[in-house]
């Protein structure tokens, strides 16, 4: 390889790079203006950036997502860790995670490495979208667009809930939740369903 070939190949690898974090402080904006429209007592930026767990654990997320992407060994895990003992939410930085987020007090909150959030989901304290076992691959839940996931649920396995579903609080869901259903119970049962 040639040095303009290889001075190329660096240029063209920051220039992704640098593409990426802007993206990133894109993502970032709109998590934390999310949190003024899903929630009536967030008063100002200065208390929603210093009180609101939900929005750091994200911020936290984005940054140990970016650097887990560039393959870095053990930083983004120790980024996450430091997280979870600051705001009580453990987001794996492997997890994929949509744009405008929200986590609402969001104490006990566990979000495993091949999870996937679509956009503007809003999840409650005490959720968990967990593994069944050992399985290699994709083994946490997938949640489409729109979904809200109550208190204390529990949705576990490589499922998915589809967009615009409703999880109850408390519910354990181990099957696919089909778009727009609401899901309560243990295991979880479709209690509704719209838009049919």
């Amino acid at each position: 390889m040639t040095s303009f070939n290889l001075l190329s190949s660096l240029t063209n690898s920051y220039r992704d790079r640098w593409t990426s974090l802007r993206a990133i402080s894109n993502t970032v904006i709109e998590d934390y203006a999310i949190a003024f429209e899903r929630d009536p007592a967030a008063r100002n930026w200065l208390e929603v950036l210093l009180c609101y767990p939900g929005v750091q654990a994200i911020l936290f997320y984005r940054v140990a997502h970016w650097l887990y992407k560039l393959d870095l060994p053990l930083v983004p895990r120790f980024l996450s860790h430091i997280a979870r003992f600051l705001t009580g939410i453990e987001i794996h930085p492997g997890a994929q995670i949509g744009n405008r987020v929200f986590i609402d007090h969001g104490m006990g909150i566990v979000i495993g490495e091949t999870a996937v959030i679509g956009d503007n989901c809003l999840l409650y304290q005490g959720v968990t979208l967990g593994g069944t076992g050992k399985e290699q691959g994709k083994r946490h839940p997938t949640l489409g667009s729109n979904v809200t996931v109550g208190a204390r649920a529990t949705i576990l396995g490589n499922i998915k809930v589809g967009s615009n579903a409703r999880v109850g609080a408390g519910a354990v869901v181990v099957k696919n939740v089909p778009v727009n259903t609401t899901v309560v119970g243990i295991p979880g049962r479709i209690l509704t369903r719209t838009g049919i």
